[in-house]
């Protein structure tokens, strides 16, 4: 992709260039998170990661107060008195940062939104069909998910498509035209084909093999890939040892135009993106004196 088929996008309050990418850090604050072990369950700890990412350069970071994958039962209240304080905290804290804030519930959005949330990363599909009235209502920006229909904070199982990249497809550009219909910005909507959820190892390397379909559709386009199920799959590594598999996905999705890049490591994905984006000429070298100097 050169910068002619990229587009300026808006991340709430931010606005980021066709030649921009963005680092958005994961900050968990859950006390069993898949990656972490509860690393920033506490809310003093949390700070330190918000504080650390902003520090190694994420523009972005983004909250989430219930883990995907099955487990305890969580209330919307109890979801609320994990995020919302902390978002607004965070605001006071690092005006300038993008905040996120991962979830579904449309309650829970409005909550994180009046304090000063930018993104609402919907990472189940849209099953909350209220979730676009509040990013409309609060002029922020929305993440559309493919989930394959699978039902929140469930696993996939036996699931099939007759071609995975045409189902992320209908299913992120229906989204899309869904939030577009109910007042959200065009510029304010990302797409993400959502690894691992609702797909299968074999699905998940599919899409990162054409992710340049989802990027030809103009839509600015979100991965998250740090220490998923499916890199641990194909190189036979646990979480934990997934940073060069990861690293290598990134290269891929970076090399097709990839906009968004939810991470744990910030530091290593960076460098790999700019080492793309620069190898595709969409970014000049830090710096060129050899053989000129």
């Amino acid at each position: 992709m050169t910068l002619e088929t990229l587009r300026p996008f808006r991340l709430g309050r931010h606005r980021f260039g066709e030649d921009a990418t963005v680092m958005m850090a994961i900050v968990n604050r859950t006390p069993d998170s898949f990656y972490d072990k509860g690393a920033t369950w506490a809310e003093s700890a949390a700070f330190d990661r918000v504080r650390l990412v902003v520090e190694q350069g994420a523009e972005m970071v983004d909250i989430g107060g219930i883990k995907a994958a099955p487990g305890a039962e969580i209330s919307v209240a109890e979801e609320k008195a994990r995020v919302v304080d902390f978002v607004a905290r965070v605001r006071e804290e690092h005006p300038h940062v993008v905040i996120s804030v991962d979830t579904w519930r449309a309650e829970v959005a409005d909550a994180v939104c009046a304090v000063g949330a930018d993104v609402l990363n919907d990472a189940w599909g849209g099953a909350d069909p209220e979730l676009v009235d509040v990013a409309a209502a609060h002029d922020v920006s929305i993440v559309c998910t493919h989930t394959g229909g699978v039902r929140v904070r469930t696993r996939p199982h036996r699931i099939e498509y007759d071609d995975v990249v045409a189902a992320v497809l209908h299913d992120t550009l229906a989204y899309a035209d869904r939030a577009v219909a109910a007042g959200v910005d065009p510029e304010a909507v990302v797409i993400d084909p959502a690894h691992d959820f609702g797909k299968n190892t074999f699905h998940s390397l599919e899409v990162t093999r054409r992710l340049g379909e989802l990027v030809a559709t103009g839509w600015p386009v979100l991965v998250s890939l740090s220490n998923k199920d499916f890199v641990g799959e194909t190189l036979d590594q646990p979480v934990g040892s997934r940073l060069v598999g990861t690293l290598a996905a990134t290269s891929v999705c970076a090399l097709a135009g990839a906009r968004v890049y939810r991470v744990h490591e910030v530091v290593e994905t960076r460098q790999t993106v700019d080492m793309v984006w620069t190898i595709a000429g969409r970014r000049p070298p830090a710096r060129a004196i050899r053989g000129l100097a």
